[in-house]
């Protein structure tokens, strides 16, 4: 017996959302990590503040925050509905873009005033993307707020290497 309680979306429904959250998480994941090169000269040359991690604690940190992103995107969309749906759908595809087109503009580009430019919009995105998700979904939006942070630390580490390579970055 049901007694009036809304049923939630079909089992095919779930796996198609969640498939398609995680394919796209996966997406913008690859074609970031096609620009990233640590082991580059001129990555290799910059100048960094002493509180950066290592190289190794990105993909740690990375990995357990693209799952989550899929997670909470899939979560919020199946709950969304009509035209918040729609919004939703955009705010992940922009934001996934948006977490994507950093590493061109800083790896790709070797600017890290170019990066802060980038991540500022990513910033901006994320604080969207919570809001929207928040709308229909706390849990997926309390399972987005590590990644909204991390991108915000991630702020912070490139305005300072874009400051410590002022000269660097003008030329490269």
């Amino acid at each position: 017996m049901n007694r009036g309680r809304r049923q939630g979306p079909s089992a095919a429904t779930r796996w198609k959302t969640y498939g398609a959250t995680t394919a796209a998480v996966t997406a913008a994941a690859v074609l970031g990590a096609t620009a990233v090169d640590t082991g580059d000269g001129w990555y290799r040359s910059l100048s960094k503040p002493p509180w950066q991690p290592p190289s190794w604690a990105f993909g740690a940190v990375w990995t357990p925050l693209y799952a989550s992103i899929a997670w909470a995107a899939g979560r919020a969309l199946l709950r969304a509905r009509g035209a918040e749906r729609r919004a939703l759908a955009a705010s992940v595809g922009t934001n996934l873009a948006l977490n994507a087109a950093w590493n061109h503009l800083f790896f790709g580009l070797r600017s890290p005033k170019a990066g802060v430019a980038g991540t500022v919009l990513l910033d901006v995105s994320n604080a969207e993307l919570l809001r929207r998700a928040a709308r229909v979904d706390t849990a997926a939006a309390i399972a987005l707020a590590p990644y909204a942070a991390w991108c915000g630390f991630a702020t912070a580490l490139n305005a300072d290497i874009a400051v410590r390579n002022r000269r660097s970055a003008a030329t490269g």
